[in-house]
């Protein structure tokens, strides 16, 4: 069975068919690229110019005489380390609360077939088509309900339980062969042990996928912390930032922006394998 396409095969395997090809193909990964790593290169070299450069029409692309001391200025101004380290905290505590959910709501609908399972399924993905601004009011209603303001949990709950984290854990559990789950059966093991002993070894990956988005997700978060964690102790560093952004040199907010931006580049960089593999593992069955 052919395929017709735009351009036939005989033209792309033509001299001036690769050519034109290999432009095509060039162009549009340098023009993606630059979108995606110029707001990064504007960031650094904004915090690198003095202020009176930056504010300077038309703009430089270039510091013309680059210094550090925004970065230093910046990390006591921002008071950035208590501010890394309750969003460390936070973002810890979610990925503990939203594991233990999301991994026992995955392995119950995929491994032990609760009754209406699709159905509970069906709703939980039914909730990523809901607006998360439609949502905001009554959450926060019910959280002041409860008193957690000025809470972690006020944090952890709500972010607990994810649809499209569920929606990923039960896709890779359902690819574990039944044999494995009947032969730890037929040893004695129970759901709890089978769970523990059997499935989340095998799970590394998928597993390693929802706890980067977790973790990401609580680091860029900004409403929701900006509305539950009001006292200046308490806050996240991207409610922190923005609190203080308006007494302080626009160099200094870069710098602060790039200081704060180091740990997701770097968690990036060293999980960026795992979160393909993670994401393709599931799509393979048997």
């Amino acid at each position: 069975m052919q395929f017709r396409t735009i351009v036939s095969p005989h033209q792309l395997n033509s001299r001036w068919g690769r050519r034109i090809y290999w432009l095509v193909l060039v162009s549009v990964l340098v023009l993606f690229t630059l979108a995606f790593v110029f707001p990064l290169y504007w960031m650094v070299t904004g915090a690198l110019k003095t202020p009176e450069e930056l504010a300077q029409m038309p703009p430089t692309f270039v510091p013309a005489d680059p210094t550090p001391d925004a970065f230093f200025e910046a990390w006591d101004l921002f008071d950035i380390g208590t501010l890394l380290a309750n969003t460390g905290y936070y973002a810890l505590g979610g990925w503990i609360v939203c594991m233990a959910v999301d991994v026992s709501a995955a392995y119950a609908l995929s491994k032990l077939r609760p009754m209406f399972g699709n159905v509970i399924l069906g709703m939980m993905l039914a909730t990523l088509m809901i607006p998360a601004m439609v949502v905001l009011i009554p959450l926060y209603v019910t959280v002041v309900d409860l008193g957690l303001l000025n809470n972690p949990w006020a944090l952890w709950l709500p972010a607990a339980a994810n649809g499209f984290n569920i929606f990923l854990l039960k896709r890779f559990f359902d690819s574990i062969p039944r044999e494995l789950i009947e032969a730890a059966e037929i040893d004695g093991a129970g759901p709890v042990r089978i769970l523990r002993s059997l499935i989340l070894p095998i799970s590394r990956p998928i597993l390693g996928v929802v706890s980067i988005f977790t973790i990401v997700t609580s680091f860029k978060d900004f409403v929701w912390p900006l509305l539950v964690m009001t006292d200046s102790d308490k806050m996240t560093i991207s409610v922190g930032l923005s609190q203080t952004a308006g007494a302080v040199t626009q160099n200094q907010v870069m710098g602060g922006l790039l200081i704060t931006s180091i740990p997701m580049i770097i968690v990036f960089f060293i999980f960026q394998r795992h979160i393909m593999a993670g994401l393709t593992a599931g799509s393979i069955k048997g």
